[in-house]
């Protein structure tokens, strides 16, 4: 009976580590959250061909709804939350952000094996070729007539080795130095031997008489 309850524990453990883990190309949940003045809305989740896609490099427009209130005289800034672990992206002002320039949102994303890392995240200006080829995208955007705006989101990804390279160097070079102070230990203690052995022997040969036999009374 104990026996199987430890096999039911360890299949339950396997089974979440499975469910955690990612696989090349699996959707990235993702949602975002936008403020305007003091209003600020709930979490909304994205639908999954506006989610990053793991460890795939790649471009995507996504819809900005018009804020509740809106007037064009404040900044509206959007902020989001990446993975099942909830990586929270700090806030990005995207109208109203003092530049002429049409925004674009750089996410990246780090990874080792299967598993998310981190987000990193930051405001460009949306590169004047991709304007060049959907200008009607810079047009919408300055209309404040025009909702939902769109906003280029460009994910990239970056894989971590699973070895800390650092992290070995520095435990290969701590083993090397205790080997070392270990070893000069051994060979201080070998001499202090040797050394002691011989001062005996001299004073020994030096305490004999001169017809090298001692004579026992």
């Amino acid at each position: 009976m104990g026996s199987s309850s430890n096999w039911l524990v360890v299949l339950v453990v396997l089974s979440i580590c499975v469910v955690d883990a990612y696989r090349p190309g699996d959707i990235v949940p993702m949602s975002k959250m936008g403020q305007y003045h003091n209003s600020r809305t709930v979490w909304h989740d994205m639908i999954g061909k506006h989610c990053p896609i793991f460890a795939v490099n790649r471009e995507v427009l996504i819809p900005i709804p018009k804020p509740t209130g809106y007037t064009n005289s404040d900044a509206y800034k959007i902020s989001f939350q990446v993975g099942r672990e909830k990586f929270l992206v700090p806030w990005l002002y995207l109208i109203n952000r003092k530049s002429s320039e049409v925004p674009m949102i750089h996410l990246h994303l780090t990874y080792s094996g299967l598993d998310l890392l981190g987000v990193t995240a930051k405001l460009l200006d949306m590169p004047h070729h991709y304007v060049e080829i959907h200008p009607d995208i810079k047009t919408q955007f300055w209309d404040p007539q025009h909702w939902p705006k769109h906003v280029l989101v460009r994910y990239t990804w970056e894989e971590q080795s699973e070895i800390d390279v650092a992290s070995g160097f520095y435990v290969l070079f701590g083993s090397g130095l205790l080997m070392s102070f270990v070893l000069s230990i051994y060979i201080l203690q070998s001499s202090r031997e040797k050394i002691s052995r011989f001062v005996m022997e001299t004073v020994a040969d030096s305490s004999m008489p001169a017809g090298g036999v001692a004579k026992v009374e």
